[in-house]
């Protein structure tokens, strides 16, 4: 029933690129990297492009918040501009949202303190468990909870429709778009804000990947040149959020629709070799009969880890249509990313085409673009996959 379509609306997205849909084209269409490799040496992250964050949000406001949920609520922002209905109490009030995120800052004091005096306890264990409970703020669980960006987003933008926040690294992102267009699709809401965000300018997260071994360490290369060299990830700061709602209602209200999410599959296999391109063959094949292979491309969110990249890489090459590997413009940003790369494939198929290659492996487009496929396998778990198309 094409009334109950979920389309996308408004585009919030901040990132080493710049802000705004209009800026993220101009820039992916001029690449030039953006990578910052002095704050951590050995290792280069894509770090956040500055913000006037007053646009957005109250000053009095801005000094409760640490940066990941200033980008975050910024990007809301921006999303509910896009869409026509920031400060419309009304669509507010009946506005859900659904919020991808991790655990936010840490406090680094309590962190150093327990890290110095653990090797020295004569019981790590005690040592660790008393510190633990004394030492930590009440909205610390090691990290900020998750779900203060939704509670910053309704406190400063209005939004009290219902809330829910997902975690769990790149699927909590992929089940956010999920839930939000099976819910329109099966009439429990009209309009939702979906979205998250990301700090990877941080170094309590480039401790926790490098101790993983998933990093990249050396200069800058795209995301499909690191394979040569054993892969890695390159962290990138982003705040996306994505204005989706009903078709009928998009339509009712005079909305611009910018694309339509025709459908988004989200599974989770063990990784064992061939476990990915088994779920992500079985999303192609359920999808494949709603798009025409001359006009659509890959918008991959891969992260550079070496043995998910190289096994995507195998089977998006197999199914032969142009890709582009977004992590290389801003780098991999785990919650947000691949509703980043929604974004992206909304902006694509509302204008009609593909933006450049990102990389020499990136195939030029020149037909028309009607639909996208974004992909999403995560860089330890998780393999997803949704169809865009122009509304």
């Amino acid at each position: 029933m094409r009334d109950r379509d979920a389309v996308v609306t408004g585009i919030g997205l901040i990132s080493c690129l710049g802000e705004g849909a209009d800026a993220h084209w101009a820039a992916l269409n001029n690449f030039s990297p953006v990578v910052d490799t002095t704050s951590f040496p050995g290792f280069p992250i894509h770090p956040m492009a500055p913000l006037s964050l007053d646009a957005q949000i109250s000053r009095r406001e801005q000094r409760q918040m640490e940066p990941w949920q200033r980008f975050g609520t910024y990007a809301a922002g921006a999303a509910l501009d896009s869409a026509g209905v920031k400060g419309n109490a009304e669509l507010l009030g009946q506005m859900h949202m659904i919020v991808a995120a991790g655990g936010g800052e840490r406090d680094y004091a309590a962190d150093e303190a327990i890290l110095s005096g653990l090797p020295k306890a004569p019981d790590p264990g005690a040592y660790l468990n008393e510190h633990l409970l004394s030492d930590l703020r009440p909205t610390l669980f090691l990290a900020q909870l998750s779900n203060l960006l939704a509670g910053n987003i309704s406190l400063v933008h209005g939004v009290v429709g219902s809330s829910r926040t997902f975690m769990g690294e790149e699927s909590s992102g992929t089940d956010a778009i999920r839930i939000a267009c099976a819910r329109i699709g099966a009439g429990q809401g009209d309009l939702f804000l979906v979205g998250g965000s990301y700090n990877a300018q941080r170094p309590d997260v480039l401790l926790h990947y490098e101790m993983g071994r998933v990093l990249w360490k050396k200069p800058f290369a795209g995301v499909w040149e690191r394979q040569e060299a054993g892969g890695g990830m390159a962290l990138g700061s982003l705040g996306c959020f994505l204005v989706i709602e009903s078709r009928a209602h998009a339509d009712a209200r005079g909305a611009t629709r910018l694309a339509r999410i025709a459908s988004v599959a989200t599974d989770r296999g063990r990784r064992r070799p061939g476990d990915a391109t088994a779920n992500a063959s079985k999303q192609v094949a359920a999808m494949g009969q709603s798009f025409d292979q001359a006009s659509t491309a890959v918008i991959s969110g891969a992260s550079g880890v070496a043995a998910p990249t190289t096994e995507e890489g195998t089977f998006l090459r197999d199914l032969g249509l142009p890709v582009r590997a977004s992590a290389t413009a801003f780098g991999h940003s785990l919650e947000p990313s691949f509703i980043a790369n929604v974004a992206l494939g909304a902006m694509a198929v509302s204008r009609g085409k593909l933006f450049a290659p990102l990389e020499p492996a990136e195939a030029p487009m020149t037909a028309p673009l009607r639909d996208v496929l974004v992909t999403s396998w995560g860089h330890w778990r998780g393999e997803a996959l949704a169809h865009v198309t122009a509304a």
